[in-house]
């Protein structure tokens, strides 16, 4: 069985899987590590206890996407809570670092009751496909524009990228996205852009921090970042694997093992893990591999990338920072741009959610925050209701 299972693995290993793995990771940590920091430095974390931050939230996403990827046989990806860690620069001054823990810890079981018990998955079901289709086509709206406004700014870098993408999707589609990347790094390379002069590889070391438990800070920051996590995370995630034809994988499980990991590694660091939005995009899409079945290597590839990071967390946080912020946008839009298509259409192919899906699309790109809570909540509550509406009427 063992034997089965490996030359299954092996046989559907794919060049354009790694690369969407690798493209996940890099996207994904590339865009929000600066607000990592900056929540860790807001709760007093010291330089070795923010190096141990990141080596605990690759641990746990490293972990739970391999985990899940390979059990589901689906791309699972997970991720940090960004929203989360926004919330927690705000809130966490003033509070230890122990009982910031101790709020951590909360979260996690929060988050962890709540996926053992299935009420998440019964929410997420309630949702119709059309609106999640258009929460998601408003959440990547913002990557696939990115591309152009980048172009603005670096027109040698990203017009190479871009015209690599046109060309591999004509000649070499599933090698597209390899290709983009490998143009990106070399053009950037070329042209001055990567910044290596202060990097030094090490490994990076996990630092126990003991929780504390203050009533106080259990409500005003556990509390809210269980919710955050919740709605600006959970949610889209959910929607991306449903958009994707991956409605089978059973999502309370996959909560409840984020919840868990959390548990284990909030003491490191690990404040937040939940189901991915944005990075997740990048391995459900036809990029990843032509066939939805052997997706699923993207999301472990995603895993491996992930534990790699949490290894060399010092060093890749100089690294990502090396390279260019255009060479960052053009690889998330290029890499989006058939997710965001396959979600348009989802969005608007049933002429009675029309009007209903156009207003989660609207509202949700707009990137609107109301009580802390991102755009992606407030899009589709808005589209809830007015499908609720329309269909009485």
């Amino acid at each position: 069985m063992e034997q089965v299972a490996q030359r299954s693995l092996s046989s559907d290993t794919t060049l354009s899987a790694i690369s969407a793995g690798f493209a996940a990771v890099l996207v994904g940590f590339a865009s929000s590590v600066a607000i990592v920091l900056q929540a860790a430095d807001a709760a007093g974390a010291s330089e070795a206890q923010m190096v141990s931050w990141i080596g605990a939230l690759g641990l746990g996403m490293g972990l739970t996407c391999i985990g899940f990827s390979w059990y589901y046989r689906a791309p699972v990806v997970t991720a940090w809570s960004t929203p989360g860690a926004a919330l927690l620069i705000t809130s966490l001054h003033g509070v230890s670092l122990s009982e910031a823990v101790g709020a951590f810890l909360f979260s996690a079981l929060l988050t962890l009751v709540l996926g053992v018990s299935g009420a998440f998955e019964r929410i997420a079901a309630r949702v119709p496909l059309p609106l999640a289709s258009a929460m998601l086509a408003g959440i990547l709206l913002q990557f696939g524009l990115s591309i152009f406004t980048s172009l603005q700014t670096s027109p040698t870098l990203v017009g190479a990228m871009l015209l690599t993408y046109l060309l591999g999707r004509r000649w070499l589609p599933r090698y597209c996205i390899p290709l983009v990347l490998g143009v990106g790094f070399g053009a950037s390379w070329l042209l001055g852009a990567v910044h290596t002069e202060q990097l030094a590889w090490s490994v990076g070391r996990l630092q126990w921090v003991a929780p504390a438990f203050n009533p106080a800070v259990l409500l005003g920051v556990g509390l809210p970042l269980f919710i955050v996590t919740m709605t600006s995370q959970n949610l889209p995630g959910a929607a991306i694997l449903r958009a994707s034809g991956y409605g089978k994988v059973p999502i309370s499980p996959v909560v409840g093992g984020t919840g868990l990991a959390g548990l284990a590694l909030a003491p490191f660091g690990g404040f937040a893990f939940n189901f991915a939005a944005i990075s997740a995009a990048i391995c459900t899409g036809p990029e990843a591999h032509p066939d939805p079945t052997r997706r699923y290597i993207a999301g472990i590839a995603a895993g491996v990338f992930y534990l790699l990071t949490g290894l060399f967390g010092a060093s890749l946080v100089m690294l990502f920072k090396a390279l260019p912020e255009a060479m960052i946008a053009g690889v998330a839009g290029l890499a989006l741009i058939g997710v965001i298509g396959t979600s348009l259409a989802g969005a608007t192919a049933e002429a009675d959610s029309r009007e209903a899906a156009l207003f989660t699309l609207l509202i949700t790109a707009s990137g609107v925050s109301f009580f802390g809570i991102g755009s992606a909540f407030w899009g589709l509550t808005a589209g809830l209701a007015c499908h609720g509406l329309l269909q009485r009427r």
